[in-house]
C-alpha cells in the first residue's frame, strides 16, 4: 500500500479536509498515476453532502482526473510511464454484461459500475477519487490524453465533457439539427462547444441573459432568458433536441413545449428531489424525455480525440486545494466559469 495526501470530506456535509489515505499496489493490469489536476463536479457536493442518498465516509471526491503515469504493472499494454492520461467516473465493471460487452460500462447491469469515488471496489475496500496525489486504476479504464490538449483543461472532460459529448452524440446532433442547451454552468458551457462543433445550429436557454456573451462566445448563435415568458411562446415547436444539464427541478411540461415533432429532452441534470409530469405534454407531439448518463471508455476516448482535433478544452478557474470549501459554496450560488479545477500540487 502507497500513503497518499489527499483531501476528503469525513461526515456528511463536513468541510474537506487534508488527510491521508492508503492507495493499493501497482497490480499485474494496473497503472499509477500521479495526479496532476481534478476538476470540481457538482456531483462531488451531491455525493459529500448525502443529496443522492447515504454515502461512504471518509470520501475522496474528484471524477475528472489529469495526470502522469508513473508506474505500470507487468501485464500493461495500452500505457507506459510518462502517457498523459485521465480517469473519469468509473473505475471497473463487470466486464462479462451485455452493455460492457458493447463498451457501456457505465450502464453495467452485473456488478454494476464502480464509481471512481464512494463506491466499493471488487476489493471490498471504498474507492478514493481525484482529490489526491496519486490513484492506481486498472488500464482498462484509463484514458489518453492527446497531446493536443493541456491537462488542466482537459481534466473536466472526463465528466463534463463525455457526460454531454454522449447524448449529443447519441441524438445525431449536428448540421441541419437546432439544439437547446439548459443551463449555461459546468456541463452547460461543454454542450454550447461541443454541439457548435457537431455541427448543429445551437441556443443556450438560461435564466438570464447574464453570461449571453460568453454563451455566443462559446460557440452559440442564439441566447435567451427562461425567465422571461415570452421566449417559451416565441421558441415553441422548435429544437430536435434540448439537453438538459440543471440540477434543480424544471417545469418539463413547459420545455417539452418547445420541442418539435419527434422532439427529446434529454436530462443530463440530475436533481436531488423527484418531478412531476403531465403526460400530455409527451403525447402531442411524440415526444421523448430521457436520461443520459456519461459514456463508455470507448466513447470516453473518441470524445478527447475529438476535442483536441477541434481545440476544445474548458473553460476553468484554477484553485489550490485550501480552496475546495469555497469553491464548493460558489458552484452552489453559479459563481465559477465554468469549472474550477484543483492543481494537485497544493495538496
Amino acid at each position: 500500500m502507497t500513503t497518499v495526501a489527499a483531501y476528503a470530506a469525513p461526515a456528511a456535509k463536513a468541510p474537506l479536509e487534508r488527510t491521508t489515505i492508503e492507495r493499493r499496489e501497482v497490480g499485474t493490469y494496473d497503472v499509477l498515476i500521479d495526479i496532476k489536476f481534478a476538476g470540481i463536479c457538482h456531483s462531488d457536493i451531491h455525493q459529500a453532502r448525502e443529496g443522492w442518498g447515504e454515502a461512504i465516509f471518509p470520501m475522496v471526491p474528484g471524477h475528472e482526473i489529469a495526470g502522469v503515469v508513473s508506474e505500470v504493472g507487468p501485464g500493461v499494454t495500452k500505457f507506459a510511464v510518462g502517457d498523459r492520461v485521465g480517469v473519469g467516473c468509473m473505475v471497473d465493471s463487470c466486464r462479462e454484461c451485455e452493455n460492457c460487452r458493447a463498451g457501456e460500462e457505465q450502464y453495467c447491469t452485473g456488478s454494476g459500475m464502480v464509481g471512481t469515488y464512494n463506491a466499493v471496489g471488487k476489493d471490498g475496500e471504498p474507492t478514493y477519487g481525484g482529490y489526491s496525489q496519486k490513484i492506481v486504476v486498472d488500464e482498462n479504464y484509463v484514458l489518453r490524453i492527446p497531446d493536443g490538449l493541456s491537462l488542466d483543461v482537459a481534466a473536466p472532460l472526463l465528466c463534463a465533457g463525455i457526460t454531454t459529448y454522449a447524448p449529443l452524440t447519441h441524438w445525431n446532433a449536428g448540421p441541419g439539427k437546432k439544439v437547446a442547451v439548459l443551463g449555461m454552468g459546468g456541463l452547460g458551457h461543454m454542450a454550447v462547444k461541443l454541439a457548435h462543433a457537431l455541427g448543429a445550429e445551437v441556443t443556450v436557454l438560461s435564466q438570464s441573459l447574464r453570461k449571453k456573451d460568453d454563451g455566443l462566445k462559446l460557440g452559440a448563435d442564439h441566447y435567451y432568458a427562461t425567465s422571461d415568458p415570452a421566449t417559451f411562446e416565441q421558441l415553441a415547436g422548435t429544437f430536435d433536441l434540448i439537453v438538459s444539464t440543471v440540477s434543480a427541478p424544471l417545469d418539463f411540461g413547459a420545455y417539452l413545449g418547445l420541442l418539435r415533432t419527434d422532439g427529446v429532452l434529454v436530462n443530463v441534470g440530475a436533481p436531488e428531489e423527484p418531478i412531476s409530469l403531465n403526460l400530455f405534454s409527451l403525447i402531442g407531439g411524440r415526444k421523448t424525455l430521457a436520461g443520459s448518463m456519461i459514456g463508455g471508455i470507448r466513447q470516453t476516448q473518441e470524445m478527447l480525440d475529438f476535442c483536441a482535433a477541434h481545440g476544445i478544452g474548458a473553460e476553468i478557474e484554477l484553485i489550490g486545494a485550501a480552496e475546495i470549501n469555497e469553491a464548493y459554496e460558489r458552484v452552489l450560488n453559479s459563481d465559477v466559469r465554468y469549472r474550477f479545477v484543483i492543481d494537485t500540487a497544493t495538496i
